[in-house]
């Protein structure tokens, strides 16, 4: 028998390989970049059916299989090629058509045929308007780019500044919203993007628009001028004077959808209504107490307005779970609301436009837009919240009889929607329960004055004046219809009217100076006005006064002031005067009212009686003891 322990004869020993040298495995990356950069000048997307069919490297196509990617949409199959060969492109596309991928696969190539590494720094940045769709974005690439090394960074507001600051000259790829980009260029020193090859502006028109301009002016004076621009869009702009902020150079025009029948997708259902301004609140609760367990989206134009019927519509309890998205939440609140929404298979969101461009909610049922957009871009990506990836939706937009012109934009924007009516009858009106909610919390009643304020300044503010104006809306029965028995003063809409007041009396002047000369010269009151140079000193506020007075009825004149003419006309009423003995007081009652004065004194304070105590030197909760001879 063998010896335990010893080895068979004839066998030889086997050797353990402590250390494998892995580049004999690897496959020479040079030549595989070489490789694929070499078809890059033949790619045609007419051939293209398939992922795999593009010039890709195998650690984006293995991502892109892993997560269920396998057919290229109309808006990657046309820009991937071009992004590819190094082109800048301005990429325009319906809601929903994988605007991501054809703006992130480009961006991961291009890193990879640079050889790109952590020590290189910045090599791609994305600017999106919002904090969710900057955290969408960086969550696809997370997935897309899991076998390649590059590292990413998710930059936005309401994060820890420090624990970005120390990390920024780790990072990669850079997923950021405008106003924390610029933060970092102007205050982190550890932030040096002048290597940087590719930059990427999701929803472009809205950072290009008068909002983000001052910021992304000094965003691009920061940016190296030898680099990759990609602008993607469901509205794309044109203009020359943003293209050539952002120096493209020769740009491709890619819109996939341009000669489509209508802008928004196929499978979209589109209606709207026309209604009171009161009525808004019962239409919006009858709708959803007749529509459970959907996935519904409602529009506001304004935070408080959602944070009103958010908090009024969770103690009317529709048998649905809502959630709110605005923009004065908390950041991490605002994540956990974006994942929860995005979880649930049926719930109730009241947002702002905050969540109209750009996000990717799983199949939303209805689009609800309670007040009217400021324009049809606006409505164009909040109705594209449903209807994604060739599923169905369907939108409702809420008109009031002011707000009628709208229609007409949208449908020379090739909009298809259509009108439908609603039966009162079937309306279920919440506002006597409102009123009694807001009778009992203070706290809710002034949350809803704030509603209503909100509401009319965000009128007031809409650029198009021929659709919206605030002097159309009636308040009163407005105020009613969120529970408010009184509707709230709107001050700058007083200050408003009181300049309308101003200038129309300015106009009314000018038009009549003529007749204000001959008031000053007809009138007898005064004698200095019968002389011209005097009359030449008159200013126009106390003309216009005169002429104020004037035009007022006789008897408002009498209401304040007394007369005292001498001409028999006017001897209608007199007033006669006459002398009366008044007893004064005597030296003794003067005396005792001024010691009655005097013996009123003054409320003492805490403060003043403390004070007392110290200055007597009285030691507080000091215990005497007597004797029996009392000392």
């Amino acid at each position: 028998m063998p010896e335990i322990g010893k080895d068979k004869p004839g066998k030889p020993k086997k050797k353990i390989k402590i250390y494998t040298n892995k580049s004999k495995n690897k496959k020479d990356v040079g030549s595989v970049i070489d490789k694929l950069q070499s078809k890059y000048g033949s790619i045609n997307a007419e051939t293209v059916t398939k992922f795999s069919d593009f010039p890709l490297s195998s650690n984006t196509l293995k991502a892109l299989r892993e997560c269920g990617y396998h057919k290229p949409t109309e808006i990657q199959l046309e820009t991937i090629g071009l992004a590819l060969q190094g082109k800048d492109i301005l990429g325009a596309a319906q809601t929903g058509s994988g605007k991501t991928l054809a703006f992130l696969i480009p961006m991961l190539e291009r890193l990879y045929t640079l050889k790109w590494e952590k020590l290189d720094g910045v090599g791609a940045i994305v600017i999106t308007p919002t904090r969710e769709l900057a955290y969408q974005i960086f969550e696809t690439l997370r997935k897309i780019g899991q076998h390649h090394d590059f590292s990413a960074g998710l930059i936005i507001g309401g994060k820890d500044l420090k624990f970005e600051r120390n990390r920024m000259g780790q990072c990669n790829i850079i997923i950021c919203t405008p106003g924390r980009l610029l933060q970092h260029m102007d205050e982190n020193p550890h932030f040096d993007c002048a290597n940087m090859q590719i930059l990427v502006l999701d929803e472009a028109d809205r950072c290009l628009d008068m909002g983000f301009e001052q910021t992304m002016n000094a965003i691009i004076e920061n940016l190296p001028p030898e680099r990759q621009t990609l602008l993607f869009s469901a509205t794309q702009t044109r203009s020359v004077r943003d293209l050539a902020r952002l120096s493209l150079k020769d740009p491709s025009y890619v819109s996939v959808h341009e000669n489509l029948e209508h802008s928004t997708p196929k499978g979209l259902s589109q209606s709207y209504v026309v209604c009171e301004l009161q009525d808004k609140i019962s239409i919006l609760w009858s709708f959803l107490k007749n529509h459970p367990n959907k996935k519904i989206m409602v529009f506001f134009s304004s935070c408080k307005q959602v944070k009103y019927v958010y908090e009024i519509f969770c103690k009317l309890r529709p048998g649905t779970s809502l959630l709110a998205l605005y923009g004065t939440l908390h950041q991490l609140r605002r994540m956990g609301i974006y994942e929860n929404f995005c979880h649930k298979q049926s719930a109730i969101l009241f947002s702002t436009d905050l969540a109209a461009r750009g996000l990717d909610f799983p199949a939303v049922h209805w689009v609800v837009q309670v007040d009217c957009p400021e324009d049809p871009a606006t409505y164009i990506h909040r109705v594209g919240r449903t209807a994604r990836y060739h599923r169905g939706g369907e939108s409702l937009l809420m008109l009031l009889e002011s707000e009628i012109k709208m229609v007409d934009k949208l449908k020379e924007r090739k909009i298809p929607i259509q009108k439908i009516e609603i039966n009162p009858m079937k309306l279920n009106n919440p506002v006597r329960k409102m009123e009694a909610f807001l009778a009992k919390d203070p706290t809710l009643k002034d949350t809803a004055q704030r509603a209503f304020v909100a509401y009319a300044k965000a009128v007031y503010l809409m650029k198009d004046k021929e659709v919206f104006d605030v002097r159309a809306l009636d308040t009163d029965a407005f105020a009613r219809s969120l529970g408010l028995a009184i509707p709230p003063r709107i001050r700058f809409l007083q200050r408003m009217n009181a300049r309308l007041e101003a200038n129309q009396q300015k106009k009314e002047f000018s038009g009549s100076s003529g007749n204000i000369k001959k008031y000053f010269k007809d009138s007898d009151d005064d004698e200095g006005i019968e002389n011209n140079s005097e009359d030449s000193d008159v200013s126009d506020s106390e003309c216009v006064n005169a002429m104020k007075s004037d035009q007022k009825p006789a008897e408002e004149k009498g209401r304040f002031q007394a007369f005292d003419n001498d001409s028999d006309d006017d001897d209608i009423l007199t007033v006669k005067r006459k002398d009366h003995d008044i007893e004064l007081p005597s030296q003794e009652e003067i005396a005792k009212l001024d010691m009655g004065r005097i013996g009123r004194k003054k409320a003492v304070s805490k403060a003043a009686m403390a004070k007392k105590i110290l200055k007597k030197k009285i030691v507080p909760n000091k215990k005497i003891l007597f004797n029996e001879e009392g000392k």
